[in-house]
């Protein structure tokens, strides 16, 4: 038979050839030079701690996908190195990473290049892309097992600094290795904030917008960095340093190797050390610095406002809202705030309108770089900020400063703080009152708000006491009934125990106080349960309770190891009903069944029962109790 007519041959033949596609096999911790990466497919190192492929952000609804790393065996999906994370893609289907022209590169549609390694071109027949197990994604020669690494996701680093990698400088082209946050939760684009190793010195510092320094760990000594001391309580993380003509770097490894722990350049301007706790299934903060949120520079962003007391911890100024709402959902509120209305300064349009005014806010960290101006009153110095338009505040001390165009990092400080100032912030007069209240008037409203406090206080009071009278009635009433029932069971109680012998015939005179019976008992307490458990004495445990009248007690259960039998429990109950005062804890009851002998008191909150009581009272020998009657 001719081949070429067979129709099951040449089909049999398409088959192997899709066969032999080189498209990656899922698992594998290597891309091959005839191979790609797309779609859902990922490598995962050969120890099974990352993984590597394409994954959406956040939350985010929008169709952006990147080529990152993630920790393979933490269940909180946690990036810790992003390829294109300023260009992402919106078909992985259409996306392949694959090695081109000495390269690794990422692909889109009509195979348009939108990330590479950027090396010079070479033959690429025997490089290889392998993802590692510390988190190192290389690009080496596989040529005759070389294994020369050409490029290194650990020279390239994103937001994550891991074990055994290097934060370094390179003394000779003058670069820099350095972590650089996210734009926000939804957008590894780099953001605003950056940590880097200083140039000739062996400090780190956290920069804004590439040029505004604002923290520095100081000097390395050896052990730790001089100007952060909390290091030497560090049990997790061994960093050492070294320096050459050619680079000057820090590294760090675990002390213990199976904590799962990185560093991180986060959004919030932080760098923060965290550990992942498998039992809390969350990341556990090390430690951070700068030590407070409202330590990073110009965290809020222009005319925001930093308050260490609340979350979230920025907010607008007075006359301000946020420049993006969207941002700030996001944490990112670098963008800050804009005036809600103009100024009548310098604006035309409202030639005719009312003069701006000025908002005082006392207890703030005064923004930096004020302008002095010579000026010896606080009306000039009021007069000279109105009248420049672009004096957006002032402050007025010793001498007269204004501040010019936008306000940074303001904070709001607590009372307890004794370093904050007055800023008189300008607004538009339409966001304050039209003119301050005269003096009659504010007189006026001080009688009337006194007045109407006091009203209220007694109409409030006249509610709590009648209510209070209705419900002594009813539980009167209730008293009444329940008594009857409880002495009528408690008499034939205690002639059950004469019956038995364990009671004699006059001891029925002493025990005249309620009877209750377990199960009742049981119902008030939970079950005695441990949430309804007030404390423990040498004479047992006491529980909180609540009658199905609505009352509350205090549950006295004696314990079977405390060593009083039947006749102290009755020593004691016929003790303790005599030392029924207006001033002491009432005794309203009793319950003796088989092995149980328990003493229901009046409950008596904010730890009035067990320091009026357990504290002595309960603790108490009947023979105590008895000389003290005597």
């Amino acid at each position: 038979m001719d081949n070429k007519k067979n129709p099951w041959l040449m089909l049999s033949f398409f088959f192997i050839c899709l066969s032999l596609n080189n498209r990656l096999s899922l698992g594998a911790d290597t891309i091959s030079a005839n191979q790609s990466l797309s779609g859902d497919q990922t490598i995962i190192s050969n120890g099974g701690n990352f993984e590597l492929g394409f994954f959406t952000p956040g939350n985010s609804s929008r169709s952006n996908y990147y080529i990152g790393m993630w920790y393979k065996k933490v269940s909180l999906k946690t990036i810790v190195w992003v390829a294109n994370r300023e260009t992402p893609v919106s078909d992985i289907g259409s996306s392949v990473l694959r090695i081109s022209d000495g390269n690794l590169v990422l692909f889109i549609e009509s195979q348009i290049p939108i990330w590479s390694t950027n090396l010079s071109p070479t033959s690429s027949g025997a490089l290889e892309a392998v993802l590692q197990d510390d988190g190192n994604f290389v690009l080496r020669d596989g040529s005759n097992n070389s294994s020369k690494i050409l490029w290194q996701s650990f020279d390239n680093p994103t937001h994550t600094w891991l074990p055994g990698a290097k934060m370094a400088y390179n003394n000779r082209t003058k670069q820099n290795i350095r972590l650089i946050s996210w734009k926000n939760f939804e957008d590894p684009a780099p953001g605003i904030f950056a940590l880097e190793l200083q140039q000739n010195t062996s400090s780190y510092v956290i920069v804004y917008d590439k040029s505004q320094l604002y923290w520095n760990s100081g000097p390395w000594d050896g052990k730790i960095f001089s100007w952060v001391p909390e290091m030497r309580a560090n049990y997790i993380y061994n960093y050492s340093y070294v320096s050459n003509e050619n680079e000057s770097y820090f590294t760090y490894s675990l002390y213990n190797p199976s904590i799962i722990s990185r560093v991180v350049m986060d959004i919030s301007g932080q760098i923060q050390q965290l550990s992942w706790l498998e039992s809390t299934k969350q990341w556990n903060l090390f430690r951070s610095q700068p030590r407070t949120q409202c330590e990073v520079h110009a965290f809020c962003g222009p005319f925001g406002i930093c308050n260490q007391q609340s979350l979230p911890f920025c907010s607008c100024l007075k006359g301000f809202q946020a420049t993006s709402s969207n941002s700030w959902k996001l944490s990112d509120f670098s963008a800050g705030c804009a005036r809600k209305t103009s100024l009548q300064c310098g604006n035309d349009s409202l030639a005719n309108g009312k003069r701006d005014k000025f908002w005082e806010m006392p207890n703030m960290k005064l923004p930096q770089n004020p302008q002095t101006v010579a000026f010896g009153s606080s009306s000039e110095c009021e007069s000279t900020c109105l009248n420049y338009c672009s004096c957006t505040a002032y402050i007025y001390g010793n001498h007269c400063s204004i501040y010019v165009g936008d306000l940074l990092n303001l904070q709001q400080l607590t009372s307890a703080d004794t370093n904050g100032g007055t800023l008189y912030l300008k607004l538009a007069a339409s966001e304050l009152s039209d003119s301050p209240p005269s003096k009659k008037s504010m007189k006026l409203l001080l009688i009337i708000g006194i007045t109407s406090v006091i009203v209220l206080c007694a109409s409030i009071s006249m509610c709590i006491w009648q209510r209070k009278m209705s419900k002594r009635k009813e539980n009167r009433q209730i008293n009444k009934r329940n008594q009857a029932h409880r002495m009528l069971h408690g008499e034939s109680h205690v002639q059950e125990l004469i019956d038995l012998g364990e009671l004699k015939e006059e001891d029925e005179k002493g025990l005249d106080l309620p009877f209750y019976d377990l199960e009742s008992i049981r119902v008030a307490t939970g079950n005695f349960s441990d949430e309804n458990k007030l404390g423990q004495g040498g004479y047992g445990p006491v529980y909180k309770g609540k009658l199905p009248s609505g009352q509350e007690i205090a549950v006295k259960r004696l314990s079977r190891v405390s060593g009083q039998g039947l006749k102290e429990f009755k020593n004691e109950v016929l003790l303790i009903a005599k030392l029924q005062h207006r001033n002491l804890v009432r005794l309203h009851g009793y319950c003796i069944e088989g092995s149980e002998k328990i003493l229901l008191y009046e409950y008596m909150p904010n730890k009035s029962l067990d320091f009026s009581i357990f504290g002595w009272l309960l603790n108490l020998t009947p023979t105590i109790l008895a000389s003290m009657l005597c």
